[in-house]
């Protein structure tokens, strides 16, 4: 459907926007607070015991802890895309990580421009990867009220920036002028969200997407040092006999732990927890970057693969939802679903109507502790080191590392970690599964197919 199309008949009128608004005061605050290449095993509620997540852990406790949550992709832009556009990366126009930044369509109409026409006052901090400052994918022009983060994924490297971007305008870090390394960026990230949840109140609903780069590695610095994993200060683990690189990288997922605390506390304080939905997530499986070893804390848990891979570790992600009087506490759930799941859900949520044609549904009915349909399947699509593609149908999952390349079968059900390619054993599956590797994607020129 044609976004201008949209906006005039459906969520973004300003005037269905105040009745829907007047109808359904109930509609919920939703924060989704999403980490950069955190892993499945990362966190103590999915199983890690070296590594400190005590509030990130209490989500899990007081909500619904995901087992079968996937990413849009298996690096940050793609699965960005998918998040906030509901298309999965066959039709998304993101598939795999560019630089620049490749700016989404026109045509594309984000989930903060959904929310934004329903009467949500919407805030992002942090990454997005989705669109320079002047191109049409630019936070101020896709929906958001309030937009403080990095100019680019690659700018986003650097913890200590000399300068970000505040709206339409250059935000000097002065702390981090010369050799200073004063104002870190997850926590500036950490600051203005506090402050946009300060500015609210019960009488509008509020969307608030803070995105930190937190595990993530700067790359440059790792390829210099040997240790890209950039951090204050390596406490509480400083007298672990660990290496220096895997001391930092606990101490960053533990920061970020405490930055989720800190968003929390906020939401109680000012007497907003019991209506708002907070969701927390990752954007691909663990990385191998800045010197840091996957391994070493099992960041995969009891997945095989990380961060660019198309088995579960590199897709599959941890996830957790809560949402105070109306999910119920200490759940644990395995139905599928995936980032472009999101947009639809909140549509809903919000009273608001879906655009035509994505590929995402909504998830509501499973946050309610209802039963519902899963999807046909899930599918991804990734373009570096050659056209890679995957599909997950029932427990069927299907891999193929190449255009020419023969599809690997795993049953899901049995063998979580992918270790017994079953394709000769099922080739009616496998017949299946390649034609919706076929059919599920549309060419696009920015993606052309190619081979290694």
């Amino acid at each position: 459907m044609n976004r201008r199309r949209f906006f005039h008949t459906t969520a973004g009128a300003p005037l269905l926007a105040r009745s829907l608004a007047a109808a359904a005061p109930a509609r919920p605050n939703i924060v989704f607070i999403l980490a950069d290449d955190l892993g499945y095993g990362d966190l103590g509620c999915y199983g890690q015991t070296r590594i400190q997540t005590p509030n990130i852990d209490r989500l899990a406790a007081e909500g619904i802890r995901f087992t079968s949550a996937y990413a849009g992709s298996t690096v940050c832009a793609p699965s960005r895309c998918c998040l906030m556009t509901g298309y999965h990366t066959g039709h998304a126009r993101t598939r795999g990580n560019k630089s620049p930044d490749l700016p989404l369509r026109p045509t594309d109409l984000t989930v903060a421009e959904i929310l934004k026409g329903a009467g949500y006052r919407t805030g992002l901090f942090g990454k997005l990867s989705l669109g320079q400052l002047g191109s049409t994918g630019y936070p101020t022009r896709r929906g958001w009220d309030e937009w403080f983060g990095f100019f680019s994924q690659v700018h986003a490297h650097n913890y200590y920036p000399e300068h970000l971007l505040s709206g339409d305008t250059d935000y000097l870090c002065r702390g981090n002028m010369g050799t200073q390394r004063k104002n870190y960026a997850p926590d500036l990230f950490t600051s203005r969200a506090l402050a946009f949840l300060e500015k609210q109140s019960a009488s509008q609903p509020f969307f608030l997407h803070t995105c930190f780069t937190s595990p993530h590695a700067n790359n440059e610095m790792g390829r210099d040092t040997g240790n890209g994993m950039e951090i204050p200060s390596d406490a509480p683990y400083s007298s672990q006999p660990w290496p220096q690189v895997e001391k930092n990288f606990a101490a960053m997922v533990t920061h970020l732990d405490s930055s989720v605390g800190r968003i929390m506390s906020t939401l109680q304080a000012k007497g907003l927890d019991n209506n708002t939905l907070v969701i927390f997530t990752s954007d691909n499986g663990p990385h191998a970057e800045g010197g840091h070893s996957p391994k070493f804390f099992e960041s995969s848990g009891p997945l095989t693969g990380i961060k660019r891979s198309m088995t579960e570790g590199g897709i599959r992600v941890p996830s957790l939802a809560r949402w105070a009087g109306r999910i119920r506490p200490g759940q644990v759930n395995d139905h599928p679903w995936a980032f472009w799941d999101f947009l639809p859900t909140a549509a809903e949520l919000a009273g608001a109507s879906v655009p035509a044609g994505i590929d995402g549904t909504s998830i509501v009915p499973t946050l309610m502790g209802q039963k519902q349909r899963p999807h046909d399947y899930f599918y991804w699509e990734f373009h570096e080191r050659g056209f890679h593609q995957a599909v997950r149908a029932g427990n069927w999952k299907g891999i193929r590392k190449g255009p020419e390349a023969p599809l690997e079968l795993y049953d899901l059900a049995t063998d979580l970690a992918e270790r017994n390619n079953i394709a000769a054993a099922h080739p009616d599956v496998v017949a299946k599964l390649t034609a919706i590797l076929r059919d599920a994607r549309r060419d696009d020129p920015e993606w052309p197919i190619r081979t290694p």
